[in-house]
């Protein structure tokens, strides 16, 4: 065998993994056709959470006369922040592949066809391994809708060199939020089209309904329970037609209405990989897949499309293989998450829906609503929500969700307590920060 270990695609899942059992003292392989960094790095969290910077200072100069300032508004330049955002993002990809050599990881550049479990070609040259890692990742969907093709797609969206001044963007998930936020922030006139009734349907109802009325209160125009059923042509831009019969024009469209795992064109079939109902690779708990020998990681697997879950899964897998660490493996209970919208929401554990249909009247939940300090002396008020949801006579906390300004950094800590087995009593007994909206976390009655 040529390697230890070869990993399909330079993601964050396939880097970690790499650079880990590198480290192991496995003699590695990574093939990449594109970027380092994946998804995440070129056009997934890192550019968009510039973006999202950039949202929140022109935010704050909106809020500044009020505290003071006569900085004013002014205008944005739209083409020197994509500018600096993808030197910024040229670096980061510079550094991945440093790294790579710093831990004696060798880059195949080129696309990667498994012709076996033990086997990959990468144009006239084939490679052998023990194992094989699966990290191809995954792409943005279009609807099968008439003149889906109009639209574009998260991708699409990081390209741009100015901003429309009408955006429509067709989704209700982390993507469609988090980019019809920014927009809006940003200057442009917005309208959410949700295909179901409610906004982040996947977490607690509670996050979707605060994030309903902020959105809202910025001048975002909500469609919910409006599929977009066809997009065609209008003078220089669109027009979106729904399936309540109601119409929107735009200048530009974005799908945000999902994504689909890369498992096409790789040979999968001649390696024996096998397929789960919804296209992904299918993975048992230890990541490993039909084919003895063949793992995946990360979005390519299907589920917990996040980047540390990948980098998690990564590692875990190169420690069992080359650490000797039988037992490791990436326990997918109680992952923290952020969603970057206009407020932030940060969530783990069980929403309440999930923990009475798990534990009935066992069940109770505690709540506020506030808004924070910072828009005390302000006009604009931004709304605050916590909820936690306790199990038990000893109240453990199943479940904390959040939204409103710092949800997105205090969640981590939180995380780690939730994780530990945290009562509702140890929050009570923990002193609060005062003031910040953390305190709220551990005063709530």
């Amino acid at each position: 065998m040529d390697y230890d270990l070869i990993v399909l695609g330079g993601g964050s899942g396939g880097l970690a993994a790499a650079r880990r059992a590198a480290r192991h003292g496995a003699r590695v392989a990574l093939i990449e056709q594109g970027r380092l960094g994946g998804t995440c790095v070129n056009l997934g969290c890192v550019p968009k959470k510039v973006m999202w910077h950039a949202a929140q200072i022109a935010e704050t100069l909106h809020d500044a006369a009020a505290y003071g300032f006569a900085a004013g508004e002014g205008g944005h330049d739209w083409a020197l922040l994509r500018e600096r955002r993808e030197a910024y993002i040229r670096r980061l990809n510079g550094i991945y592949r440093a790294n790579l050599d710093q831990d004696g990881v060798e880059l195949v550049e080129g696309r990667g066809l498994l012709c076996s479990a033990r086997e990959v070609a990468v144009g006239a040259r084939r490679l052998s391994a023990r194992h094989l890692l699966v990290a191809t990742g995954s792409r943005p969907l279009r609807p099968a809708v008439p003149g889906a093709e109009l639209g574009a797609v998260s991708d699409d969206f990081f390209a741009w060199e100015r901003r429309p001044r009408r955006v429509a963007v067709a989704g209700s998930g982390y993507i469609a939020v988090e980019l019809a936020g920014m927009l809006r922030a940003l200057g442009a006139e917005v309208v959410l089209a949700a295909r179901g009734p409610r906004l982040l349907s996947h977490f607690d109802e509670m996050l979707g309904e605060v994030l309903a009325d902020e959105m809202r209160a910025q001048g975002i125009g909500l469609r919910v329970a409006a599929p977009v059923q066809s997009v065609e042509p209008a003078g220089a831009g669109l027009r979106l037609r729904y399936a309540d019969g109601r119409d929107d024009s735009c200048d530009a469209l974005i799908w945000a209405v999902g994504r689909a795992p890369n498992t096409e064109g790789i040979g999968l079939d001649a390696a024996g990989v096998a397929l789960d109902g919804q296209g992904a690779v299918a993975v048992d708990a230890w990541q490993a897949t039909s084919a003895p020998g063949v793992f995946a990681v990360g979005d390519v697997a299907g589920h917990h499309m996040l980047t540390p879950v990948a980098i998690a899964a990564g590692r875990r897998l190169a420690d069992r293989l080359f650490r000797g660490r039988a037992g490791r493996r990436l326990d997918y209970e109680n992952i923290p998450t952020v969603v970057f919208s206009h407020p932030p929401v940060g969530t783990v554990g069980l929403t309440e829906a999930q923990a009475r249909a798990r534990h009935g009247d066992a069940v109770k939940v505690y709540r506020t609503r506030f808004k924070a300090l910072y828009y005390g002396v302000l006009e604009r008020k931004v709304q605050s929500a916590m909820k936690l949801v306790c199990v038990g006579p000893d109240e453990r906390i199943v479940g904390l969700h959040s939204i409103g300004p710092g949800s997105d950094e205090m969640l981590q800590g939180f995380a780690v307590a939730l994780r530990m087995g945290a009562t509702r009593k140890d929050f009570d007994d923990t002193v609060a920060i005062h003031p910040t909206c953390a305190e709220e976390m551990v005063t709530m009655t």
